[in-house]
């Protein structure tokens, strides 16, 4: 047993993590309650008494990678400035696959710099790995950076079952595993490893900063669902593609289980506040650019907006580009000047 400020927390064995974090729901507690120094010392003594539910930042914070390295299965294709390779590696015993693209240019002595590029939504039993995105990892590869575009676990020939990116640390540790095999690669230089993420993956790369801590640059198009609060307040408005049903449907199931278990979401919920990467900014070192066309119809230009305002609020390096015309992807003129910036920022950071 403990006490804390004249509160008595038992830390014994049997007391249910579940229990635990629905003793610390606080939304219909008054504000005071919550930021009283007492609240916080348990708060804090139940953290380190009970481990994290594995989907937080916390949780992943605490759990140890496993061993991993980058393997060539093909070359896919070949021009004058790069070669791309069918690649893969192993991610919590799942072996994942991507299109890894290495420049032709003469190797810098510490390894060239490399991008994570992180796709966004399409629906696992569409996704292909040479398709999409075709443009984007060009401009960065004449660049010279090697980009490896990962497909995440059940998309293409990826094993393990696609888990959704707002509700499952799955795209996570698929993006930190996939920075663990690059940082091995005599072709990379691992002190300059960045991320790059659309949509759906603006969230993961968030995430991924969140948890590993020392990339050094990410940059987000029309990312979405940085905090938990906006994606209620915006939602994701994509028509585009025709779902399945049974991928969707189990994905659902992952996050109504968590709401099940810790209650919907709120801001004076722990458990809740541990899934929040925006909660975990201190001690990141990561510089963040955002980019964000006003016309998206599927992901609403406040989810960028706001993550600017948090960053700002919370002294995160940051740059934040909006375009009147582009969409969702950023076509047009404005994906030549999204990439230009793009690839400045990763200059500034990488090189």
């Amino acid at each position: 047993m403990l006490f804390l400020g004249g509160v008595l927390v038992i830390a014994a064995v049997g007391w249910w993590q579940r229990d635990a974090f629905n003793f610390l729901n606080t939304s219909d507690a008054p504000e005071e309650r919550t930021n009283s120094p007492v609240f916080q010392n348990v708060m804090n003594t139940l953290e380190t008494q009970i481990s994290p539910h594995p989907a937080t930042i916390a949780g992943m914070r605490q759990t140890e990678l496993g061993e991993t390295e980058l393997a060539i299965e093909q070359v896919y294709s070949e021009n004058t400035a790069y070669t791309s390779y069918r690649a893969s590696y192993q991610s919590e015993g799942n072996t994942i696959y991507g299109l890894l693209t290495v420049p032709k240019s003469a190797r810098p002595e510490n390894g060239y710099p490399a991008i994570i590029f992180l796709h966004g939504y399409i629906p696992p039993d569409q996704y292909v790995t040479t398709e999409r995105y075709v443009s984007y990892v060009d401009s960065l590869a004449r660049a010279d950076y090697v980009v490896f575009k990962i497909d995440y676990r059940g998309h293409g020939e990826s094993e393990g079952e696609p888990s959704g990116a707002y509700h499952s640390p799955g795209y996570v540790f698929d993006t930190l595993y996939a920075a663990k095999a690059l940082e091995q690669d005599d072709r990379v230089n691992a002190q300059a490893i960045g991320l790059w993420g659309h949509s759906m993956s603006g969230n993961i790369t968030l995430r991924s900063a969140a948890v590993n801590q020392q990339f050094p640059a990410a940059v987000i198009w029309a990312g979405a669902g940085f905090t938990y609060r906006d994606l209620e307040k915006y939602r994701i408005s994509d028509s585009s593609f025709v779902r399945s049903r049974k991928t969707e449907q189990e994905i659902l199931e992952r996050a109504q289980s968590l709401r099940e278990q810790f209650g919907q979401y709120s801001e004076n919920t722990a458990f809740w506040e541990q899934m929040d990467p925006t909660n975990y900014l201190g001690g990141v070192e990561t510089a963040f650019q955002l980019h964000h066309a006003e016309n998206d119809s599927v992901v609403n230009p406040g989810y960028s907006r706001d993550l600017a305002k948090i960053f700002e609020d919370e002294g995160v390096e940051h740059e934040l580009y909006l375009y009147s015309t582009g969409g969702h992807d950023i076509e047009g003129q404005s994906f030549n000047t999204a990439m230009q910036r793009t690839i400045q920022f990763f200059d500034t950071y990488l090189k």
